[in-house]
């Protein structure tokens, strides 16, 4: 195999050959994103658990549930233990500072959720300082925030009447071992949201609530059967509930974006139908204009099959550069396009997968849209090829 024949021929037209690997490039940078911003999403459900169940109104996840259903909940068989979830949404120095903010039970948070990493000291602290909170590890780097400092939150839906702003001592910065502990949030006492409100210090709300009910069941115990249990309690209201397990939870969230991962996933085909057609495009007018050159090739004695060989190996090496341009420079940007992201879709990474697939498809590209050119060069009659007009 002569690659240096491969080589020269490749570089013929060097500004077509540069605009080929570029546009490679560009779909496998594209390609790999997108596939990056899939992974992530499906990344979310699968790292939610089947064993924690989430109890929420049956009409909506809006529709908040009174606080009287915990000590009801607690009563079913097989609850081990209750954290009461309260979505706050409020802000932090600006509007446009959007991440959640959950009121949330001290006690049981920590021991429900084994995948959240905080000193225990730091934790302990967090439990016994009522007007205290956590933060997640990627809001602390974002704001510059450390242990010990006071956070303000402007509540939106929990405003105060006085008009001034919620403030938090930082007790903790947490982090997490998988994406279902998000890493953005900031936690704080549920009881100081309640106390808040039934002091008449929170505009517009009269009796504090509940949004989500997480559940942590006992080893031995069925989460179907316990998430029936519970559901078939509430059947008759003052407000039914549907209670599902975690990871259904989380899928029926992200559902909320719409087919976000069916559009991605066919933007995606897209590109790699439209980068397959480019670079046939570029192998066919090239070999068009070899024609000649491979009369003279067969005429010397190469065989049909050397002529192939060539052709779609100057195909494959074309995309197999492009595609190496496209999946580095989705390396390099990774962390950029995470970070925009990330308070709507934690988790973007381009791991390996995502590399080899997109470096896979670059090559799978390459050997198709050689396979045409190659095909018919290895197919040309020395005498005609010879007689070609170029």
């Amino acid at each position: 195999m002569n690659f240096r024949f491969v080589f020269k021929n490749i570089w013929a037209h060097k500004l077509r050959t540069a605009m080929t690997v570029a546009a490679v490039s560009l779909a496998v940078f594209l390609l790999c994103i997108l596939q990056a911003i899939v992974g992530a999403l499906g990344s979310a459900t699968s790292a939610a658990s089947n064993e924690r169940l989430w109890v929420q109104s049956a009409v909506s996840l809006f529709v908040d549930l009174p606080l009287s259903y915990e000590s009801k909940i607690a009563s079913v068989e097989g609850v081990e233990r209750i954290c009461k979830y309260q979505w706050f949404g409020g802000y932090y120095q600006d509007e446009s500072n959007f991440f959640a903010q959950f009121a949330v039970d001290p006690e049981t948070l920590l021991d429900s959720y084994p995948e959240m990493v905080i000193d225990e000291e730091r934790y302990e602290n967090f439990a016994q300082n009522r007007n205290s909170c956590l933060v997640g590890v990627l809001t602390a780097e974002k704001f510059g925030l450390q242990v010990g400092d006071q956070m303000p939150i402007t509540g939106r839906i929990f405003s105060k009447a006085d008009g001034s702003a919620w403030t938090f001592e930082i007790a903790g910065i947490f982090s997490g071992t998988t994406t279902a502990v998000d890493e953005q949030m900031v936690l704080f006492h549920f009881d100081v949201l309640k106390e808040a409100i039934e002091a008449g210090e929170v505009l517009g709300q009269t009796d504090p609530k509940i949004g989500v009910y997480m559940i942590d069941i006992e080893d031995d115990a069925s989460p179907s059967q316990v998430s029936a249990d519970i559901d078939e309690l509430f059947e008759n209201g003052p407000q039914k509930v549907q209670t599902t397990t975690e990871a259904e939870f989380t899928r029926q969230f992200v559902s909320m974006l719409g087919s976000v991962p069916l559009l991605l996933n066919s933007i995606g085909g897209g590109v790699v139908f439209a980068i397959f057609f480019a670079v046939l495009n570029t192998m066919l007018m090239a070999g068009r204009e070899r024609t000649r050159d491979y009369g003279v090739l067969k005429a010397l004695g190469f065989s049909d099959g050397w002529v192939f060989r060539h052709t779609v190996i100057e195909s494959v090496l074309i995309c197999v550069l492009g595609g190496v341009v496209g999946v580095l420079l989705a390396s390099l940007v990774s962390s950029f396009i995470a970070k925009a992201f990330a308070s709507l879709i934690p988790g973007i990474a381009i791991n390996d997968s995502v590399m080899v697939l997109g470096f896979g498809l670059a090559l799978l590209v390459g050997i198709l849209a050689g396979a045409a050119p190659a095909r018919r060069a290895a197919s040309l009659k020395p005498v005609e090829a010879l007689r070609a007009v170029n």
